[in-house]
C-alpha cells in the first residue's frame, strides 16, 4: 500500500522532477539543519572546556587571574595580590627542618606571609658525614611535603634553598662539601628552582640577620621605614646568636670588625648589629664546661668531671656523635657558686657587651624558650616574657635542689646558669625584659622565613636591577 502525500509532499515530488532544481532544494534545508546542529555542539563543547579549564586553574594556581594560564608561575589572587612561595630546608645540628612558605604580595605593598608548612627529621646531616649516600633518604621525604604544599603550576618558580648551620660548620671541610654536594645533586632532581648557591653552610652571621629579618617581619616592623624594630636573641645546639638594629652612633663606633652588617630588604638598607658565637650554643657550651673538646672523644675515655651535675650523679652523655662519661664531683660550696665560677671561666672575653641592648625590646627563641618553659617560667605552649634575673633564680633553685636529690634533667643546673650569665655577659641588666616565643602569628620564629624571604627579595632585584 502505497503512502498518502498531502499538497506540500506532492508539489515537491512534481518539482523534484526537474534535474539538478531537485539536489538544490533539498540540500539547502539539510545543509542548514546539519551546521545548525554542529554550531550548537560547538558552543556547548566550548563552555564546557571554558568551564573546565577555570576549575583546572583555579586547583592549580588559587588566585591565578582569569585569562592566566595555569602554568604561570606567579599567581594573582582575586584581590590583585600576587602569590608566590618559597622552600627552605634548615640543616641544624639536631635535625633537619623543611619550612614551605606561600606568600601574596599587596600592589605597592610589603609581603605577607599567608601559609606555613613544617617538618622535622632527626638527626642532623652531619650524623651522616660518613655514609652521605643515607642523607639522601630525608631530604627526599621533606620535598615530598614541599610537592604536596605547593601547587604543580608553581614548582618551576619556586625556590628550593637549603642553608647548614653550626652542625655542618663544625665538622671538616671535605665531609661537610660530600654532604652537601649529595643534597644538591637530589635538589637539581627536583622540579624546584635550583640555582647555583642553592645548598650552602650558613655563616653564623647571615644565622642572625636572618633571624632578625623573621622577627621585625612577623611583627610588622619592616613595613614601615625608620619605625620602632625589635632585637633578636637565638640560641641553638652549637652557637648562639643576637642582633639588632642600633640607633645610637656609640654602638655602630664600638662594635668590633664583623659585628656589624648590611642589609638590603625591600630597596631600603639596614646596618644590623649581628653576631655569631660559634661554640657557644648550648650543647657545645655543656661540653666546654664539662672540659671536652668539640668532636673529640675524651683522652683514653676519662670520665669529665663538673661541679655543675649533681655529686652523685654518673652517667653518659652524647654530643655530635661522641659518648663522653661524665659525673659531678663532691660539692665543697653551694653548687650554684661552683656551676657559675666554672661557667664565667668558659664565657671569660668570649662575648662584645654593648650598652644599647638595655633599651632595645628583644624576642629569645630556641633553647632560651625550651629552658623557661622547663622550669615554668613561662607558659610551654603559648611562651611569655620573663627578666632576665629570673633564670638566675631557677639557677639557684634548680641546682640547691640537685645538691640532696638528683632530677631527671641532670644538666638543668649547668644550663641554666649558663644562660643566665650569657645574657649577662651580653649586657642585659638583670631587670630587662625578654620575650619568649615559638610563633608570632601561629608562625614559627625561626631564621627560616628571614632567610628564604631575603633570597628571593634578592631575586627580584637580579631581575630588575633598576630598582
Amino acid at each position: 500500500r502505497q503512502p498518502q502525500h498531502g499538497p506540500w509532499q506532492t508539489r515537491m515530488r512534481k518539482i523534484s522532477n526537474h534535474g539538478s532544481l531537485r539536489v538544490a532544494k533539498v540540500a539547502y534545508p539539510l545543509g542548514l539543519c546539519v551546521g545548525l546542529f554542529i554550531y550548537v555542539a560547538y558552543i556547548k563543547w566550548h563552555r564546557a572546556t571554558a568551564t573546565q579549564a577555570f576549575f583546572s586553574i583555579t586547583r592549580a594556581a588559587p588566585g591565578t587571574r582569569w585569562g592566566q594560564q595555569a602554568h604561570s608561575p606567579q599567581g594573582t589572587a582575586a584581590d590583585g595580590h600576587e602569590v608566590f612561595y618559597g622552600i627552605m630546608f634548615d640543616a641544624g645540628s639536631t635535625g633537619t627542618r623543611v619550612h614551605v612558605f606561600q606568600f601574596a604580595r599587596p600592589p605597592r605593598e610589603t609581603p605577607t606571609l599567608t601559609h606555613e608548612t613544617f617538618k622535622a627529621l632527626k638527626p642532623g646531616l652531619s650524623a651522616y658525614a660518613d655514609d652521605v649516600e643515607k642523607s639522601a633518604q630525608g631530604i627526599q621525604e621533606l620535598l615530598d611535603v614541599a610537592k604536596q604544599d605547593i601547587p604543580f603550576d608553581f614548582w618551576k618558580a619556586t625556590p628550593l634553598v637549603l642553608k647548614a648551620t653550626a652542625g655542618l660548620r663544625l665538622l671538616p671541610g671535605e665531609k661537610a662539601q660530600k654532604l652537601l654536594q649529595k643534597v644538591k645533586e637530589v635538589f637539581k632532581a627536583s622540579p624546584f628552582l635550583v640555582g647555583d648557591d642553592c645548598v650552602s653552610i650558613m655563616n653564623g652571621t647571615d644565622e642572625g640577620v636572618s633571624a632578625w629579618i623573621t622577627v621585625n617581619f612577623l611583627t610588622g616592623s619592616l613595613k614601615t621605614p625608620g619605625g620602632s624594630s625589635v632585637g633578636m636573641l637565638d640560641l641553638g645546639g652549637g652557637s648562639t646568636q643576637i642582633a639588632f638594629l642600633p640607633r645610637v652612633e656609640g654602638t655602630l663606633q664600638a662594635s668590633p670588625p664583623g659585628y656589624l652588617t648590611a642589609l638590603r630588604m625591600f630597596n631600603r638598607t639596614y646596618k644590623l648589629y649581628s653576631y655569631s658565637y660559634l661554640g657557644l650554643g648550648l650543647m657545645s657550651a655543656r661540653l666546654a664546661i664539662l672540659g671536652g673538646v668539640e668532636g673529640q672523644p675524651a683522652k683514653d675515655g676519662k670520665e669529665l668531671v663538673s661541679p655543675c651535675l649533681s655529686p652523685s650523679f654518673k652517667g653518659e652523655w652524647e654530643h655530635a656523635e661522641v659518648t663522653y662519661r661524665v659525673s659531678g664531683q663532691k660539692a665543697v660550696a653551694s653548687l650554684h657558686e661552683l656551676c657559675a665560677a666554672r661557667v664565667s671561666e668558659v664565657l671569660r672575653n668570649r662575648v662584645h657587651r654593648t650598652e644599647e641592648v638595655k633599651h632595645v625590646d628583644f624576642y629569645a627563641f630556641s633553647y632560651y624558650y625550651d629552658l623557661a618553659a622547663g622550669v615554668g617560667l613561662i607558659d610551654a605552649e603559648k611562651g611569655g616574657s620573663l627578666v632576665v634575673g629570673d633564670f638566675e633564680i631557677a639557677a639557684k633553685y634548680v641546682c640547691r635542689t640537685l645538691e640532696t636529690q638528683p632530677q631527671s634533667s641532670p644538666f638543668a643546673c649547668m644550663d641554666l646558669t649558663y644562660v643566665s650569665l650569657l645574657l649577662q655577659e651580653f649586657g642585659f641588666p638583670r631587670s630587662k625584659v625578654l620575650k619568649l616565643t615559638r610563633k608570632i602569628d601561629n608562625v614559627e620564629t625561626s631564621w627560616a622565613l628571614g632567610a628564604i624571604f631575603h633570597y628571593i627579595d634578592s631575586l627580584n632585584r637580579q631581575k630588575s636591577p633598576a630598582s
